[in-house]
């Protein structure tokens, strides 16, 4: 069945075809006019009109609600009227909190990334450091139900207050750090590059172990307390007793292979995270990158770090846990690796990686995805688009 539509009746604000075998009549109302809408019409009424073919009395609400072609749209509207409908379809339910400084809405952005990222993932969490040292079973499975068996769901959250302090401040500075550094580092237009390497490299390894510095002491403290939850009665009871253990030097065991790891990891996280969005970019001809892209780029980042620093993310989190339990004391992270290597052979080494990448892959997605987001909420002045 053919349907030719002619021109538009400009003062009925509506368009009828009188050449076809069935006749359209359509009455578009000022107020109702919203077109890109769902698939949902409201039509209660059919008749015929006078040459013969159906009317649609409500048709209004079904141009509400059926999205129109491109250059189909605005068609029978005024100019102002046109312009109207633009604009609010334009303005829509937007959120915009006005941040001024450029580095506080970055700090802002960060955190609420990593505080949103990591609380997603606990339990993943949970079970994947339980896995590296062994203290609950040998497989996800076994661990989790020893869990439910002994703590309940509860168990699974356990030490996440701790990781949520830890994470939201250390994602704000490694976020503004890597936003600092990279800008600084890249080129402008028609200037010749500062480094042979991709800025995003090298502001990726600062920001890792900027944040690393900052907030290590509460990493090591969160391990404690999931690992040896008997021993301390909270937050600031692990901290003290850790303190009196071995004072400074003991807040801070196992920094070595937690900043070799962090340097890696940081570095090609932010690098594959930098050059998948030019590449989409560049593939899909648009500058805007949507929320559920943001999440796929930032998980395939986090997938291709993770994996291959892993092993280091195992002797530290052995040198951290020290003497517990009677397991052994590393001297280093050489020793550690080697320790594990001569007793589990390269299965230990990467043990745990399966719910590690189950824990940190979504948690790169959802920490970038809530990065970018939060940064679109976050503007410098009223009416800015980001």
């Amino acid at each position: 069945m053919s349907v030719k539509m002619q021109s538009l009746d400009s003062n009925r604000k509506g368009f009828s075809s009188s050449n076809s075998n069935l006749g359209l009549q359509w009455n578009l109302q000022d107020s109702n006019f919203y077109p890109g809408g769902g698939l949902f019409a409201s039509v209660s009424q059919m008749g015929n009109d006078d040459n013969g073919g159906f009317k649609l009395p409500y048709a209004d609400l079904l141009v509400k609600y059926v999205s129109l072609p491109e250059g189909f749209k605005n068609q029978g509207l005024s100019e102002e009227e046109s312009e109207l409908v633009d604009r609010k379809k334009k303005r829509g339910l937007k959120l915009k909190i006005k941040v001024s400084n450029p580095s506080l809405r970055r700090l802002i952005s960060g955190g609420i990334a990593g505080a949103v990222s990591r609380t997603a993932v606990a339990p993943l969490e949970t079970i994947r450091t339980h896995l590296m040292v062994g203290s609950s079973g040998n497989s996800s499975s076994e661990v989790f139900q020893n869990i439910m068996q002994s703590e309940g769901w509860k168990g699974l959250f356990r030490g996440n207050f701790v990781n949520v302090i830890r994470v939201a401040p250390s994602k704000a500075i490694e976020l503004f750090v890597y936003d600092t550094v990279n800008t600084n580092l890249s080129p402008k237009p028609g200037e010749q590059p500062k480094l042979r390497v991709p800025p995003s490299l090298v502001a990726g390894a600062c920001a890792g172990v900027s944040s690393t510095l900052v907030t290590y002491p509460l990493e090591l403290v969160k391990t404690r307390l999931t690992i040896q939850r008997e021993a301390y009665n909270g937050l600031l009871d692990a901290f003290v007793k850790i303190f009196q253990e071995g004072g400074l030097q003991e807040l801070y065991r196992g920094l070595t292979p937690s900043l070799i790891g962090v340097i890696p990891y940081a570095a090609a996280n932010y690098c594959a995270y930098d050059t998948l969005r030019k590449a989409y970019r560049k593939v899909f001809k648009q500058e805007r990158i949507g929320n559920i892209e943001t999440l796929l780029i930032g998980s395939a980042a986090g997938a291709i770090s993770s994996t291959a620093t892993f092993p280091l993310e195992v002797a530290r989190k052995h040198m951290q846990v020290g003497a517990v339990s009677g397991r052994h004391v590393y001297k280093n992270v050489l020793h550690a690796l080697a320790s594990i290597l001569e007793r589990e052979g390269l299965e230990g080494l990467y043990r745990g990686l399966g719910p590690s990448c189950l824990k940190l892959v979504p948690a790169a997605g959802i920490s970038f995805m809530c990065y970018e987001a939060c940064k679109k909420i976050l503007v410098e002045k009223e009416g800015e688009e980001e």
